[in-house]
């Protein structure tokens, strides 16, 4: 793979009047009508799709529920990245495909690309949120359900918080910058959804894995929200992907009481500052890259704003 030029999302104050949603929207780069939600891990994801599934009939369009419903794999062999990308394609326009799955390059496998939409989130809260959220006896039941014979976990592992879990080195906590094989898998890598399949998207906190996906990003993506800057994210949603979130702000606050996040940790106690500090250090990267997002959606945000006033000075 050719070295990348890193990328800068610092905008100067002359760039920042001159942003156009036009030039942050990669919407109409889009080859078909179907919306694909690579959605991350312990994100908000779950909130985002059950929102869409209120939308759908609203705004005539169809979420498609196989990959929400299929087994994750971190990464895909090229036979299933292409079976994946020929589900899409064959979906009827006008469908949504939600799946926990790194970005698929549709043109490889000679198919046009869809829109691409994803969130992304604090890492190290990410992190607490995965901890506690696989020791959840609700999610536990319906595993030792589903696999009665699957060994079960000792009392301890339930109980242990995640303070004790950093401090003791416990090899769940413990994240190793470049490691590519997990002792747990536990979705640490938010930017392999967007780097890709590549091997070189593999390595934990890898400065190349996150040029990768800046780029996708920047050139792919057409919003990569955030569900802690909700109302940012949906405006943004809205209004660069209308086909689909059209009045999303208003339906949003119309539904948000009655909304319930199937994924939420109820049990979710204090983590001390050392520890989240601590575990924040071997995460230099992959808050490179949160905060790419971040930026790029508040850029997106602005130009829509800057152009409402102008707008409105000359009316």
């Amino acid at each position: 793979m050719k070295p990348l030029k890193p990328l800068s999302h610092t905008p100067s104050p002359k760039q920042l009047g001159s942003l156009t949603p036009s030039q942050l929207n990669n919407t109409a780069k889009a080859e078909m009508d179907r919306l694909f939600f690579t959605r991350c891990a312990k994100v908000g994801s779950e909130s985002l799709t059950e929102f869409m599934e209120h939308l759908q009939e609203i705004n005539n369009f169809q979420v498609d529920k196989y990959g929400i419903n299929k087994k994750s794999k971190r990464q895909l062999k090229p036979r299933a990245q292409a079976e994946t990308a020929g589900y899409i394609y064959n979906l009827d326009e006008g469908s949504v495909y939600i799946e926990h799955v790194p970005w698929i390059d549709f043109n490889e496998y000679n198919l046009p690309k869809p829109i691409f939409i994803n969130l992304v989130r604090d890492p190290v809260e990410r992190m607490i949120s995965w901890y506690y959220y696989v020791r959840n006896s609700y999610r536990n039941a319906i595993f030792y359900r589903n696999n009665p014979l699957a060994p079960l976990k000792p009392t301890a592992w339930f109980k242990k918080s995640y303070n004790d879990c950093v401090r003791s080195g416990d090899p769940e906590c413990q994240y190793v910058p470049l490691a590519v094989r997990d002792v747990e898998g536990n979705f640490k890598r938010q930017t392999i959804f967007f780097c890709g399949h590549d091997q070189d998207c593999l390595p934990f906190n890898s400065p190349l894995a996150v040029q990768i996906a800046k780029r996708r990003v920047e050139t792919e993506y057409a919003v990569v929200g955030t569900w802690e800057e909700t109302n940012i994210t949906l405006t943004v949603l809205e209004h660069y992907i209308p086909r689909y979130f059209a009045r999303a702000k208003m339906i949003f606050h119309l539904y948000q009481k009655s909304l319930q996040n199937r994924n939420r940790n109820n049990r979710k106690p204090h983590v001390d500052a050392d520890v989240r500090a601590m575990v924040r250090r071997n995460f230099t990267h992959e808050y490179d890259f949160y905060y790419f997002c971040k930026q790029r959606l508040y850029m997106q945000y602005i130009a829509l704003k800057r152009t409402e006033l102008e707008r409105l000075n000359f009316s």
